[in-house]
């Protein structure tokens, strides 16, 4: 690779991504004094410059160590280089992100920079007191704990981990993302935060490959490149779906299309419609002619993915002028005089109409995470079957219309009707805990997805990991013979049952975005475990004979069924400071007749009797 084309492709980057920026902040009107409480010149360019470098370095940082994990051997020089570029990327990012987090308290204070101790208390005060600021000061020190964690290790599961950090480190931020007005604040948070993460791994991995372009050795590069345009094909989905979730949530209609927000929005769509033209050239054209070792040298293809580069620093640059340009959305608020409702202090969401049963099909409320999780696996599953089927093995068709019935289920739980009244309804609370917990688990788990993928997953001969090696290391890892063996699985069930609805949990499950994700999530996984124990497919070390497998399932049963009752026969709501003050008057009457029957009412008189 020519040294100019190495040098130059950086720069075009960031040229292309300063100069976007600038043109969108004064198309927009965020360049603009404000009329009121304007934080002066410096900070309304500065911060959003600073923003932007922030975005860009954090991409190295990320992209470069994902590319690390998934496509770089360990016993080659490339492997050292990249930590190496991983950890400088990470020291900039630290300084960009203090330095932005600066400006930040400068726009929302607009106070003087003074040298007094007033100034410095008001400094700590935002970093450490107010939400928008403390999510500065920890995504400041994670980035600064990468820098250091990229020197330290060195092994290929630790610099896992670290990769894992490093995008942990971009939630805080995505966190403070909103939307005024009607739009729900957690749909717009996971857009924002998929959007984030999936762009920083595209634009990180494509520039880590350019500054690593000297290190791998030409043999490798069609290999390595492949890598790589898997894991760009998988961001651009998500970079796409998410940017068009979150454009629809702050711009509210189609009416506000032609509004400045929304031109600079089109103008960020096309540019990524042009990524992804450069994407498909990438993966039918250019990877495949790579497999001649010269073609790798010649300056075209080089010069082709600084093209690319500058194409994202486009999208970048227009990003970082997206979030200081006011949204429709916004302005609407601003001219909304309509009260408040408990609901919408409570949730940061309007409250939704009347739980009807034809609700249970038309009332819906993406979430991003787990209908992209499930699109994706079902994608996968279907992928390896077919591909199964082509090298002349046979597949159980039985297996697969589980998978995607239980995908297609959960993606109904965390996406259907259950979500949008999971905040709202203490019975579809109860539903996705019911469903994720048992239901799901018992429909997945007999599709035999490890051995599907063990099975259909090319395995690599470099030493380097991907999936399939990943998969083996966590099949083989003691963690997993442990979770496997067959009574724990059903004890961690019958346990988070209990723990999610009579503990502290709940409040934590039923009130937060990240508490309803967790729940989901650990209540999936531990029915995997025990579904794995009563009807597992795959080979696991201790397999569950007939006695232990009918205990197993009498314990979760008994479990069940005395949680159920227990909430058949209490008095009161639980916890009824939340889904009691949503200020809703539908369901009430309805919950009087139907939470207590005839028969409930009976039993707890003798019950009363007894004592």
């Amino acid at each position: 690779m020519p040294r100019l084309t190495r040098l130059a492709a950086p720069a075009i980057l960031l040229l292309a991504a300063l100069g976007a920026l600038l043109v969108a902040l004064f198309f927009g009107g965020a360049a603009d004094r404000l009329p009121l409480a304007d934080p002066g010149g410096v900070v309304r360019f500065g911060l959003p410059i600073a923003t932007l470098v922030t975005d860009l370095t954090a991409a190295l940082a990320i992209g470069t160590l994902a590319l690390t994990c998934f496509a770089l051997t360990p016993e080659r020089p490339e492997w050292g280089r990249a930590l190496d570029i991983a950890s400088a990327g990470s020291l900039c990012w630290t300084v960009a992100s203090c330095v932005t987090g600066f400006f930040t308290f400068l726009s929302v204070s607009n106070v003087p920079v003074t040298p007094d101790a007033k100034f410095g208390e008001s400094l700590a005060f935002f970093l450490t007191g107010t939400s928008l600021g403390l999510a500065w000061l920890v995504s400041t020190l994670l980035a600064a704990a990468v820098t250091v964690l990229c020197f330290a290790v060195r092994g290929v599961t630790p610099v896992f981990f670290v990769a894992l950090l490093a995008a942990g480190a971009l939630i805080p931020i995505a966190q403070q993302g909103h939307a005024a007005g009607t739009a729900s604040h957690t749909a717009a948070v996971t857009a924002l935060g998929l959007h984030i993460e999936g762009a920083a791994v595209w634009l990180g991995g494509l520039l880590g490959l350019v500054l690593l372009r000297p290190v791998i050795e030409k043999a490798r590069l069609g290999p390595v490149l492949a890598r790589y345009s898997s894991i760009a094909l998988v961001c651009f989905v998500i970079v796409t779906v998410s940017g068009v979730a979150s454009a629809e949530i702050r711009i509210g209609s189609w009416s506000e299309i032609g509004s400045k927000y929304g031109l600079l929005v089109i103008a960020k769509v096309v540019a990524l419609i042009v990524l992804g033209l450069f994407g498909v050239v990438h993966r039918r054209v250019l990877i495949a002619r790579l497999q001649n070792r010269l073609e790798a040298s010649k300056p075209t293809f080089w010069w082709f993915v600084a093209a690319e580069l500058g194409f994202l620093g486009l999208a970048s640059g227009i990003a970082a002028a997206l979030a200081r340009t006011e949204t429709p959305v916004a302005q609407q608020a601003v001219n909304d005089t309509a009260a408040v409702t408990p609901a919408e202090v409570l949730t940061d969401a309007v409250l939704p109409p009347e739980f009807t049963p034809l609700r249970w099909i038309t009332a819906w409320n993406l979430d991003l995470v787990w209908l992209l999780a499930c699109v994706f696996l079902v994608a996968v599953y279907v992928a390896g079957v077919v591909r199964l089927r082509r090298r002349g093995d046979s597949w159980p068709v039985s297996r697969t219309i589980r998978w995607c019935v239980g995908l297609a289920l959960l993606a109904y739980v965390t996406c259907g009707a259950p979500n949008v009244y999971g905040s709202y309804l203490m019975s579809a609370h109860l539903v996705t805990v019911v469903v994720a917990g048992l239901v799901v688990p018992i429909l997945l788990v007999p599709a035999a997805p490890w051995t599907m993928a063990l099975l259909a997953i090319a395995k690599r001969t470099d030493r380097s990991r991907g999936p399939r090696e990943w998969l083996l290391l966590i099949v083989q890892s003691r963690v997993a013979a442990w979770l496997t063996y067959p009574p724990v699985g059903g004890i961690l069930l019958a346990f988070s049952f209990w723990a999610a609805l009579f503990t502290p949990l709940l409040r934590f499950t039923a009130t937060s975005a990240l508490g309803h994700f967790v729940l989901v999530l650990g209540l999936l996984l531990c029915g995997l475990l025990f579904a794995q124990a009563l009807a597992g497919v795959d080979p696991v070390p201790v397999t569950a004979g007939f006695g232990v497998r009918m205990g197993l399932a009498a314990l979760v049963a008994a479990v069940v069924v005395a949680l159920g009752a227990w909430l058949a026969v209490t008095q009161g709501l639980l916890l009824a400071n939340w889904f009691g003050a949503m200020g809703r008057e539908w369901g009430r009457r309805r919950w009087r007749i139907s939470s207590r029957p005839a028969w409930c009412s009976a039993s707890s008189e003798w019950w009363r009797a007894r004592r």
